[in-house]
């Protein structure tokens, strides 16, 4: 029992507390997330950094034919996403796929792909505080690289402390900055493409540049494939919505509409921002290889200090990723707490329905990360990074198993609540696992790749193990006859 003055409260007493500002959830979190903030989440969610800083990698790869990647690697995160939405639809939780593959798989399986998820983001939030830390040295250099990366985290750190309605306001503005720049770039550049933008000079814009320079596959068929590789990790993130649904008034609505969008989000930020890249410059330009693909659009049709504002763009998403990252990574850290696979602190909330041990335990090991990633770049934090790599693949895997045992459970228990089916079940499931099991192995076969898998496997592995020896460990009471731990 605690006493009335103490802010740590077990997850059913904290919607006791006064003063939380909106009632609890079912697992003592605040539901401090209006509608506004879920959908911007939603729309938000897909897009991250890597598709402003990364996609040069992709067209240079592929050329025009990175479209089709993009599309494979879109199309999975749109059927990946329809599963996870008909779970959480049907009971919406923090612990998302982790809390169901708990239920359907077992123990061991929610132990490791819960930890192997909130891993990935405290990765992950060293990877953005350091970008993030690069643009604002550019801009005010007498604060030092390191200290850049300090402010940012701990001001997002306060943040998430203050209160779950304090992160939906701040991504709010973060994801509305990144859909805007996005939709204007869309809208503006295909303009300028189809010789419809007043003043635009750019006189080799047009569909002409997706055939004209070595043809759509300039780099051959097997390009896609490369592709898929340097883009499939810049889709991570659209799962966000479905942990941060527990924490909304209306959670089996707002998965709903998540799940419902992906297919026009994925269509128009990923495909539509990348057609109109390759249809206003050609794919081996040397500006999209020297400036990235979006500044080097931009100056094509005339949009003065077009790197400026590409910078402005980039830090808005990694500061909505590194955001993003800590409370997913804290929410995931409090829904293992609750089941009892991590530290039982991390299941506590504070009189404002905050789960403050699980957040400062993950921005923790961010800070790590972020030493590790300044002191030892080539050793320490490079083998972070392999090894939490192919996380995203693993857990799109793990999602595709569990909804189809999940399905069942839902028919039986409360056929009432599955009101977001999965297209073609079982087909399109398997279908799917059979996609992204062949991405995985034919990682295996890319030498830029191989380490990354192997090390995300090991990894996973290593995890997996533990589990099972806690699973194990767990059963002989009961197997000698006395009470199950």
């Amino acid at each position: 029992m605690h006493s009335p003055s103490d802010v740590n409260t077990s997850p059913g007493d904290a919607g006791k507390t006064e003063g939380s500002g909106a009632p609890p959830s079912s697992d003592g979190l605040q539901t401090g997330l209006k509608n506004r903030h879920l959908s911007m989440i939603a729309i938000g969610g897909v897009i991250g950094a890597g598709l402003f800083v990364g996609s040069s990698s992709g067209i240079a790869a592929a050329g025009p034919a990175i479209l089709l990647s993009y599309a494979f690697v879109g199309m999975l995160v749109v059927f990946v996403m329809r599963m996870l939405g008909e779970m959480a639809a049907a009971a919406p939780s923090s612990g998302s796929f982790s809390a169901y593959a708990d239920r359907a798989l077992g123990r061991w399986a929610g132990f490791s792909i819960g930890w192997l998820y909130w891993f990935f983001w405290v990765v992950v939030l060293a990877v953005e505080a350091t970008a993030g830390a690069e643009i604002l040295e550019g801009w005010i250099p007498a604060v030092p690289q390191w200290g850049w990366a300090l402010i940012v985290m701990v001001v997002l750190t306060a943040t998430n402390l203050v209160s779950v309605g304090s992160y939906g306001e701040f991504e709010f503005w973060f994801a509305g900055i990144k859909v805007v720049a996005i939709a204007a770039f869309v809208a503006i550049g295909g303009l300028a493409a189809f010789g419809l933008l007043p003043g635009s000079d750019n006189e080799g814009a047009g569909l002409a540049n997706l055939t004209a320079h070595g043809g759509f596959f300039p780099e051959g068929p097997g390009a896609i494939l490369t592709g898929i590789l340097l883009v499939v990790f810049s889709f991570m993130g659209s799962e966000i919505v479905t942990l941060a649904a527990g924490e909304s008034e209306d959670p089996r609505r707002a998965v709903t509409k998540a799940t419902n969008s992906v297919i026009w989000r994925v269509a128009v930020f990923y495909l539509g921002s990348i057609f109109v890249v390759l249809t206003l410059l050609p794919w081996d330009s040397k500006a999209i290889a020297d400036k990235g693909s979006y500044v080097a659009a931009l100056d094509s049709i005339g949009i003065g200090h077009a790197g400026q504002v590409m910078n402005v763009i980039v830090l808005t998403a990694v500061l909505s990723c590194l955001n993003s990252g800590l409370y997913t990574a804290s929410r995931m850290a409090f829904s293992l707490g609750e089941r009892g696979d991590a530290p039982r602190s991390f299941a506590r909330t504070n009189a404002r329905g905050v789960p403050q041990a699980a957040i400062l335990g993950s921005v923790v090991f961010g800070f790590l990360a972020v030493f590790f990633n300044y002191q030892w770049p080539e050793t320490v934090f490079a083998f972070l990074l392999n090894s939490s790599g192919a996380v995203a693949l693993f857990v799109w895997l793990v999602i595709c198993g569990t909804q189809l045992k999940m399905r069942g459970i839902i028919l039986r228990e409360t056929p009432e609540k599955l009101t977001v089916r999965m297209w073609l079940f079982p087909y399109l499931t398997w279908a799917t696992i059979g996609m992204i099991s062949f991405v995985l192995v034919y990682m295996l076969t890319e030498p830029d790749a191989r380490e990354q898998v192997t090390m995300s496997m090991l990894a996973a592995v290593v995890v997996v193990g533990i589990a099972l020896i806690r699973e194990c460990v767990g059963r002989k009471p009961e197997a000698q006859g006395g009470p199950p731990e």
